[in-house]
């Protein structure tokens, strides 16, 4: 299986390489990153095939707490309402990790399969983390792609309550029946409003659901990586320092890292790039694949 040990982390990630199935070891590397309590599986196999034809050598791995990379078995994350009073009057929370060791995991992955720099791309928890790779591992990025995320700033506009509501919902269950109705929940709550340009194909969509089910089910990280990003706090003023060249994509209809969250992005990072989809909400929705890839390698080619 291809895991690695993270050279400067010492964490074990599980990921996938274009170039181990097949594709140009030498291509320029993309290196995807996914969101909050999501496995890798979640950059859709058609986005990676996209990229590929782009001619980039892509790359996607899980991130620690989370599918088949290393478990923090045991370790207690501070519960919500904890962290947030302690943060407002000034005294962090003591965290099992942070948002910035989930970056160095990624820089580590890297360093491990002897790359020195890349194209990051993150979406959502993911965005968060690749705009720590480009605030401290500025060096070893290439460009940087930042997808329906935010600066963390408190002050921005709030998920949906139906939106968190269902992405934090405790699972009832281990059948597959309870995961695929938890997992569909999910994607109807955060996702791209029904739509003809995003119809809603449910057996699609379990079919999906039940694959990533099958791979992996470890809702006990979530938690773990939800403190990370409250603990890490508003990222504003550290992204005016970000010379990383910079795209932000965003959804006009995200209704959990609503389009202020973006806008915002683009706006703290000098120099960036913010281009937005109507009717895309936070997911990544087939029909909308081959912009996104014409977006991402367009600005990795342009760099």
């Amino acid at each position: 299986m291809p895991i690695v040990v993270t050279p400067n982390t010492g964490i074990e990630i599980f990921y996938e390489d274009t170039a181990e199935s097949g594709g140009p070891a030498d291509a320029p590397v993309i290196l995807l990153v996914m969101g909050l309590g999501a496995q890798m599986t979640l950059w859709p196999d058609e986005l990676v095939a996209a990229l590929a034809d782009e001619g980039f050598r892509v790359i996607r791995y899980d991130n620690r707490d989370i599918g088949l990379s290393q478990k923090f078995e045991g370790a207690r994350a501070p519960s919500l309402p904890v962290q947030l009073i302690r943060r407002k009057i000034g005294f962090p929370a003591k965290v099992p990790y942070t948002l910035k060791d989930m970056a160095d995991d990624g820089i580590g992955l890297l360093t491990a399969l002897g790359i020195d720099k890349a194209h990051v791309v993150g979406a959502s928890m993911g965005g968060m983390i690749v705009q720590l790779m480009a605030i401290h591992h500025a060096e070893r990025l290439l460009t940087m792609t930042s997808i329906m995320s935010t600066t963390g700033n408190g002050k921005l506009p709030q998920a949906e309550k139906n939106a968190i509501a269902a992405l934090t919902a405790p699972l009832k269950g281990m059948d597959e029946a309870t995961l695929v109705a938890h997992g569909l929940n999910i994607i109807r709550n955060i996702g791209s409003p029904e739509s003809a340009e995003f119809p809603f194909d449910e057996a699609a969509q379990a079919e999906r659901v039940l694959a990533n089910m099958r791979r992996s089910v470890y809702p006990a990280g979530l938690p773990r990586q939800l403190a990370a990003i409250i603990d890490d706090g508003d990222r504003t003023s550290r992204l005016a320092s970000v010379r990383v060249p910079t795209l932000v994509l965003h959804g006009e209809a995200d209704p959990l890292v609503k389009l202020p969250g973006g806008e915002a992005t683009a706006a703290a990072i000098p120099g960036a790039r913010l281009v937005t989809y109507p009717g895309w909400g936070h997911d990544l929705p087939l029909p909308l694949v081959p912009r996104l890839a014409s977006e991402i390698a367009g600005h990795a080619r342009g760099a």
